[in-house]
């Protein structure tokens, strides 16, 4: 049987940024997990991954959460240093 753990070793997110993508969502990691990987196989997909990482800062901004902007400063920064496809203005 696979497992979550399985799943998320399988994805091509990293466990913090289908965490981001579970909170952007309001989703279980697991279904987190399949909408990443889904959206990291199609076209535009890396970019949409990459705007609610930075709509989820901007909203940590906002509410005065400093640590939890930081640390998804520090998701976006990975996601973009892996998949530099994903920058705005990439051309794909």
């Amino acid at each position: 049987m696979i497992t979550l753990e399985d799943m998320e070793d399988m994805s091509a997110l990293t466990r913090a940024e289908i965490d981001a993508l579970a909170k952007h969502e309001h989703l279980a990691i697991g279904n987190a997990t399949l909408l990443g990987e889904y959206l990291m196989q199609v076209h535009h997909g890396p970019q949409k991954v990459q705007e609610m990482i930075c709509d989820d800062i901007r909203e940590a901004l906002h509410a005065d959460d400093v640590p939890r902007a930081a640390t998804l400063f520090a998701v976006l920064r990975g996601f973009l240093a892996e998949h530099p496809d994903a920058a705005r203005g990439a051309r794909g």
